[in-house]
């Protein structure tokens, strides 16, 4: 006689999407409340243009207080790279506090490097979306999202700086619109997973 271990490992895709929500855990509402602040900031950054770049500076640094806050909570749900996500809050921190005592440097400096970091956030996306398309039936939109960053991120390299500096104001107001947006459904996905 023959007995068969059952795997605790969920086999089905929707199950294992369960599982990853009720692995973020904690109070479902703070994920709210950061997308509704996500969408504030948005808002705010999307009536400016080139010539607020100092209130842009210390928007900025909002911005990077709040990804900071979202890296911890995300290093608290994922173990295996946990270390990688506290060492980007502390990177986040740092950018927040320099943007803060110096926004019309920070706003320059950003504008300069915005195709490098387009490029980058783009190849993130691009992989996170592939790896995801077990767990998430809209992997494609990510794949999408990262694919045209990356040709967005090599565009803005070959530009002058005015147009670097719209272009900032534009990916830092997007960027903060489709995280709320984001943070907004996850939120009550966890909300749903919790209460299942």
């Amino acid at each position: 006689m023959t007995t068969r271990t059952q795997s605790t490992t969920p086999t089905q895709p929707q199950e294992r999407r369960r599982a990853m929500l009720e692995q973020i855990g904690g109070p479902w509402w703070i994920l709210l409340a950061t997308g509704v602040a996500w969408l504030i900031i948005s808002a705010a950054v999307l009536r400016f243009n080139t010539t607020s770049i100092t209130t842009i500076g210390v928007l900025i640094g909002a911005v990077f207080l709040i990804a900071s806050a979202s890296e911890i909570v995300l290093a608290s749900a994922r173990a295996s790279w946990g270390w990688l996500h506290i060492l980007m809050s502390v990177l986040f921190i740092g950018a927040a506090i320099w943007a803060f005592v110096h926004p019309y440097n920070a706003f320059w400096a950003l504008a300069t490097i915005v195709g490098l970091l387009l490029i980058l956030r783009g190849s993130l996306d691009l992989v996170m979306s592939i790896n995801a398309r077990a767990i998430n039936p809209t992997w494609w939109l990510g794949l999408m999202a990262g694919i045209a960053e990356i040709i967005i991120g090599f565009w803005a390299s070959q530009q002058a700086f005015p147009t670097r500096a719209a272009l900032l104001i534009f990916w830092v107001g997007f960027f903060a619109l489709f995280r709320g947006i984001s943070d907004i459904v996850v939120g009550f996905e966890v909300r749903h997973a919790q209460r299942s």
